[in-house]
């Protein structure tokens, strides 16, 4: 707290001169980082950014327009308009220019994915965008629109290979989709393994710090893979059957996301998995 505080004098002593020190400032106002958390300041410095016409600003713009993109989305220090969050994530992705803001890119595949109505097309463009930029979330994110041809044709092989790699790059979500993909082709042994690890670590936070994913999705992730070592567990697929163990998954999976594992327990109960 102490270094962050030293950092807000130092900034404030350059604002007027500097728009890195001016970026900063927004951040830490926005955030609350050394200072009372104050958005409608932290919104004011990204305004000063993106509006300006010097070229000593221009390298911040997609940040500035990313981070404006953010506050309108939340409501947070402006009045909450998502038309206007996607005009501004827009202007920051700047049609996939890997050297603007590429987490805007994948912000609007997301964004499009849960619009209503969704625009799957859209979705799989930008994150298609922010994926070939080296964006891990939407690594992940393509891997399931392939497998379940969301946006695209389906495609298992693609499906696959996104899955893979983005899971080896740390990203929980893909994970729990490759364990999904391992259960329903009956390979219960490999399937049970794979979850077991990815639940071992719960701690969503700390993993969405890690791998910068969002912790909704990292969430899902878990909770799908607690869902299918309970089943396995349950129904001993793969693995020595066992009750109690099998409640405990299932009782971390309705922790973790209530949603997953209503949707889970519903194929379920219809005999699907």
């Amino acid at each position: 707290q102490g270094l962050y505080e030293e950092a807000l004098t130092q900034f404030e002593k350059i604002k007027d001169t500097d728009f890195q020190g001016m970026y900063q400032l927004g951040v830490m106002h926005y955030d609350g980082l050394g200072t009372k958390e104050d958005p409608e300041k932290g919104v004011a410095y990204m305004k000063k950014i993106l509006n300006s016409d010097s070229p000593k600003a221009r390298h911040l713009k997609f940040a500035a327009a990313y981070n404006l993109g953010r506050a309108y989305y939340e409501g947070c220090g402006v009045k909450q308009s998502t038309k206007e969050a996607e005009r501004l994530w827009l202007i920051a992705a700047d049609h996939g220019n890997p050297k603007a803001s590429v987490k805007a890119q994948s912000t609007l595949g997301l964004l499009y994915s849960a619009s209503v109505p969704k625009d799957l097309k859209k979705a799989f463009f930008w994150h298609s965008e922010a994926c070939g930029n080296g964006n891990l979330e939407s690594q992940g994110a393509l891997g399931v629109m392939y497998l379940y041809g969301q946006g695209v044709c389906r495609n298992t092989k693609a499906a696959l290979k996104c899955l893979r790699e983005a899971a080896e790059r740390g990203n929980i979500y893909a994970q729990g989709h490759l364990v999904e993909y391992y259960y329903s082709r009956k390979f219960y042994s490999t399937a049970a393994a794979v979850a077991k690890r990815i639940t071992e670590n719960d701690n969503i936070d700390v993993l969405a710090k890690i791998t910068d994913c969002l912790p909704t999705y990292v969430a899902k992730g878990v909770a799908m893979a607690a869902f299918y070592l309970a089943r396995c567990l349950q129904l001993g697929l793969g693995v020595q059957q066992d009750q109690a163990a099998a409640k405990k998954y299932y009782s971390k999976a309705c922790l973790l996301d209530p949603a997953v594992a209503a949707d889970l327990e519903l194929a379920a109960n219809l005999g699907r998995i």
